[in-house]
């Protein structure tokens, strides 16, 4: 099993980074590569469809969330990209008033290509989120 764990600390009340975060319909707000979230159900089992710039479409589904703990964890339901068995983990905790830290993190098999090449891929797309939300926050 391969994991990826990344961090970013954002100048923002953890209440605040929460209620953007949490939204699993709101990817749109903060990573400039999605265009389209459609959101089936809600709540734990909610499923969520993706669709990037290029068309690319991504299906995931919300597997936990704790609200008081400001976490929940997502996994993929069917996408392109060259990995099975992801398992996301977002997490906001609070530093202080006004600056929190987002940690986001995942496991998954890589699927056709080197575990570095897959690592890339979701790097790429967690650090694409952490410069939309340190964008939005005014960081």
């Amino acid at each position: 099993m391969t994991t990826v764990s990344m961090s970013t600390e954002l100048h923002a009340p953890a209440a605040d980074v929460w209620k953007i975060v949490s939204d699993f319909n709101g990817l749109t707000g903060f990573i400039s590569a999605i265009t389209e979230s459609t959101t089936q159900g809600s709540g734990v089992g909610a499923v969520r469809t993706l669709i990037l710039e290029d068309g690319t479409q991504i299906i995931e589904r919300l597997e936990n969330f704790d609200k008081e703990a400001k976490k929940f964890s997502y996994s993929i339901v069917s996408s392109p990209l060259p990995l099975e068995d992801y398992l996301a983990t977002v997490r906001i905790l609070e530093i202080n008033d006004q600056c929190c830290k987002l940690e986001w993190s995942s496991s998954f098999q890589p699927r056709g290509v080197p575990e570095a090449e897959a690592k890339d891929i979701i790097e790429g797309i967690y650090s694409m989120a952490f410069k939309g939300l340190q964008k939005l926050f005014g960081n």
